[in-house]
């Protein structure tokens, strides 16, 4: 969480990038770690978890997990900062007294996280799952266990759901600090953005956004994080280079890396890339080009114009 009550404008573009760069981490480590469950696709669906009927829910083990975890959140403040954006509706109010934060986005209704959690779950997990779940399907083969019943499940629902609920957050608040961009960038010549606005026109607005050699910059950086981060080491620190053995089985993805020269890794570098690339940054651009369109709602056409004057 940013924090907005030290003197540092929350709007300096510097300061943006410094946020983005530590929730680069803090989504890499969190897919590290979501990558040694296997698949649990029973968390993911709704009535997947009977017990849940009997407290009157009927969403999914996630969505239960999610609900639970944003109700203490919610009470604790977590909401109330400008950065945060729920994915549960009807949160409690905090029991702390809220904080003087300064007024630094206008007004907007815009939350894509359903779309976050569509895609996380139906596109993302049985990727980053992949390894452990093949795992899983030779331990249950092992015993005896053929067929539909050996692989996804490893029962380890609490687990896997805790680590979900980190990479969610995680990634909603990288996407939705698509406002903040927006925000530092119309206040710095809002006369080049209020006529695309008007139209509205969201082509040419994606356009004075959109820098081609930033995004190219930010994908080699991760990739690089990604390959560090996830890199196996021996016993001494230095990196494998051989196969890992799980459960007396050879774990197909460390093959494929091995085959490639690239080591072993505890997860796919190109599926973390590839998450930014063709997700996260076209759905951040989207909720920057969304914030946008609604930076003029309630404004006067006094302001509206003094504003195109102002810079």
């Amino acid at each position: 969480m940013q924090n907005f009550m030290n003197s540092q404008d929350p709007l300096s573009l510097d300061r943006i990038r410094s946020v983005l760069v530590r929730l680069e981490d803090t989504i890499i480590f969190s897919l590290i770690e979501r990558s040694q469950f296997a698949h649990n696709p029973r968390c993911y669906v709704k009535g997947g978890i009977s017990a849940l009927k009997d407290q009157g829910f009927d969403g999914s083990w996630l969505q239960w997990f999610l609900k639970e975890t944003e109700t203490f959140q919610a009470k604790a403040r977590r909401f109330t900062s400008p950065d945060e954006t729920p994915f549960t509706a009807e949160l409690p109010e905090p029991i702390l007294p809220s904080l003087n934060y300064p007024k630094i986005l206008h007004p907007n209704t815009i939350n894509v996280n359903p779309s976050i959690m569509f895609f996380y779950v139906h596109n993302f997990v049985p990727r980053i799952t992949h390894a452990a779940t093949l795992s899983v399907a030779a331990a249950n083969r092992a015993r005896g266990i053929m067929g539909e019943g050996e692989f996804d499940d490893d029962g380890n629902y609490g687990s896997a759901a805790t680590i979900d609920v980190e990479i969610l957050q995680a990634i909603s608040k990288r996407v939705h600090y698509g406002k903040f961009v927006s925000e530092s960038k119309f206040q710095a010549h809002p006369s080049d953005f209020i006529p695309h606005i008007l139209k509205p026109n969201r082509k040419a607005l994606e356009a004075l956004i959109t820098k081609p050699e930033v995004e190219r910059a930010l994908l080699a950086r991760l990739r690089k994080k990604a390959a560090l981060y996830a890199r196996e080491l021996d016993m001494r620190g230095d990196p494998l280079e051989t196969e890992v053995q799980t459960n007396g089985q050879l774990d197909s993805a460390d093959k494929a890396q091995k085959a490639a020269g690239k080591g072993v890794f505890r997860v796919d570098v190109d599926t973390v890339e590839q998450l930014y690339e063709n997700y996260i940054i076209p759905l951040t651009k989207e909720v920057e080009v969304d914030y946008l369109l609604q930076r003029l709602k309630g404004l006067s056409e006094e302001e509206i114009t003094a504003l195109q004057s102002s810079r």
